[in-house]
């Protein structure tokens, strides 16, 4: 037994001994990259650090040298405090700690650890910076936004890099190019790419240029094809190949078809936009026009009364519900409403009831309140425009192509105009009060024999168009100042979209609206402001004079008329 276990024993020995021997090496090698892993982390934290800290250094090459070593580390952690360099908003304290100002300068976190600081209990200081140091911030901010894991940064820096000249850091973006897995962004770096290849010495580089110009070009790279297109005083061309002259001409009239489309399509867009906002203005005149035959000169000092009313619920919600001041223009709508139509119905039984059936008296009647309403106006708010401010969900806008941005305001007018103009309809056509109108604007005397009170009708329907004008007024102040004189822009637009469509048809005002807005947009950049207003009353004179009734002509009353 004694000599089994002795050979036993040895055997057991060296197999271990043999394990040791081959795992030994492998075990010290891990245990090296793991040392060396916690040691370069740790450098690279120091070099950080330091680099940060010398953003606030009073050298200014040694402030440059620290921006170059941010940009070299690659770390997208320093991208705050260089923003915040550039934008002016960085601060040093007194024992060299690094503070980013927010927007507003009122509050500050330290840039290493992001925690807030107490600003009134530090003594800060700026950092001296000059235009070298900016130049060299912006390359390496662009450098790092380049490297960063945010899609939208990324964007942002390409699109910084297509304005302005790259030949340093081709190598950069060829690289981010590689990595970039967004078609948006990756056709930007290929601009980018394209626009420092035109200058290269090898020609199939520079063909390869211009057929990516082709491709994704915009109008920024016409100059330069222009300039590959020159002449000299001979009557020479600059450019000797004839080749990149070619792919230059093709590349210019492809941006130049592709900027015509995205052109027609920006006009479109806002000739939609203005029409949205004629058709508020001029819905509630159609309506009141189509029923009472009042041409009412001071319908657009009920836009104006709209306008109003929503800067002062923005002033109410600023003042004591602060922390609700983003639905301020969701809770104005009703107020423009039912403002406006009270006005109206209070002008309307207190003056024009008194005036039907006389039209000249009627006119001078509601001119003469338009200019007490802007008086008044004027005596409570003052001469000067106030300005309405847009909630945050309404700033901004999509970029659908280059150069063309649909703002959010824009758009939310023409949902808006569509919601009014569906209740409208609604009321009109599937309410008592909507039949009782229809009776009483095609024959008013057999309504009245019916039992309808023609009367009360009227003071409903002036209201109703007095407020769908207050609505309007609220649109407008989104996109522009509110002023004493802002109904004195729009009524004879007004008046121009009732005539062209048919009084008081919502059709008729609908497509009178959106065509002149339409149109006008059109041919404001090929004929000017000027003209194309004159040519626009030529072919509305022309229309009156095909079709005195409008597009769309009424029944009842104002025909029989």
């Amino acid at each position: 037994m004694k000599k089994i276990i002795c050979l036993i024993e040895p055997r057991k020995r060296g197999f271990y001994e043999t394990e040791h021997k081959i795992f030994a090496p492998f075990f010290g090698v891990f245990v090296f990259l793991i040392i060396s892993l916690f040691s370069f982390s740790f450098v690279a934290a120091n070099d950080l650090e330091q680099s940060l800290k010398d953003l606030g250094n009073k050298s200014r090459s040694k402030i440059k040298k620290a921006i170059k070593n941010l940009g070299s580390q690659g770390n997208t952690a320093a991208l705050p405090a260089l923003e915040a360099l550039k934008d002016n908003r960085l601060r040093v304290s007194e024992d060299g700690a690094i503070i980013i100002l927010d927007e507003s300068g009122e509050k500050g976190q330290d840039a290493l650890t992001k925690e807030q600081v107490d600003l009134k209990s530090l003594s800060l200081r700026k950092p001296r910076i000059n235009n070298s140091v900016r130049r060299i911030l912006s390359t390496t901010i662009g450098t790092l936004q380049l490297k960063s894991s945010n899609p939208v940064i990324r964007l942002t820096a390409a699109k910084q890099l297509l304005k302005k000249s790259s030949s340093g850091l081709v190598e950069l973006i060829e690289m981010a190019l590689a990595e970039e897995t967004n078609d948006e962004i990756r056709e930007i770096f290929s601009l980018v790419l394209a626009k420092e290849g035109l200058n290269s010495d090898d020609k199939q580089k520079r063909l390869e240029s211009l057929k990516t110009i082709r491709e994704f070009g915009n109008i920024n790279f016409k100059s330069l094809l222009e300039n590959l297109l020159r002449k000299n005083e001979k009557n020479e061309f600059l450019e000797s190949d004839p080749k990149i002259r070619e792919g230059a001409e093709k590349a210019l009239s492809s941006i130049e078809k592709r900027q015509f489309f995205i052109n027609q399509f920006a006009n479109l867009f806002y000739g939609l936009s203005l029409g949205s906002i004629l058709l508020l203005a001029a819905l509630g005149l159609a309506i009141t026009f189509g029923l009472m035959g009042v041409i009412n000169m001071a319908h657009g000092e009920m836009l104006m009364i709209g306008a109003y009313s929503t800067y002062v619920v923005q002033n109410i919600f600023k003042e004591f519900f602060p922390h609700l001041f983003e639905w301020y223009l969701i809770a104005s709508i009703p107020v423009a409403f039912v403002v406006s139509a009270i006005i109206g119905i209070l002008l309307e039984r207190g003056i024009l009831r008194h005036l039907y059936g006389r039209p000249l008296e009627t006119l001078l009647a509601t001119w003469g309140i338009s200019l007490i309403l802007i008086q008044s106006v004027r005596l409570i708010f003052g001469a000067q425009n106030v300005e309405v401010a847009n909630p945050s969900f309404l700033s901004g806008g999509i970029s659908i192509f280059y150069g063309v941005v649909l703002p959010y305001n824009r758009i939310s007018i023409i949902l808006f105009v569509i919601f009014v103009v569906i209740s409208v309809w609604a009321l009109l056509q599937k309410t008592s009060l909507g039949l009782q109108v229809r009776a009483v604007t095609q024959n008013r005397e057999m309504a009245s024999c019916m039992g309808i009170s023609t009367h009360k009708i009227d003071m409903y329907t002036f209201g109703l168009g007095s407020g769908i004008a207050g609505l309007g007024g609220l649109a407008l102040s989104q996109i522009g100042n509110v002023g004493p004189e802002l109904g004195q822009l729009y009524i004879v637009d007004s008046f121009m979209v009732v005539v062209t469509g048919g009084v008081g048809k919502i059709a008729g005002t609908v497509t009178g609206a959106m065509g002149l807005g339409v149109l006008n947009k059109f041919l404001e950049p090929a004929a000017g402001a000027v003209l194309g207003k004159i040519i626009i009353l030529v072919l509305i004179i022309i229309l009156i004079q095909k079709r005195p009734q409008g597009l769309f002509a009424p029944k009842g009353r104002v025909v029989e008329n």
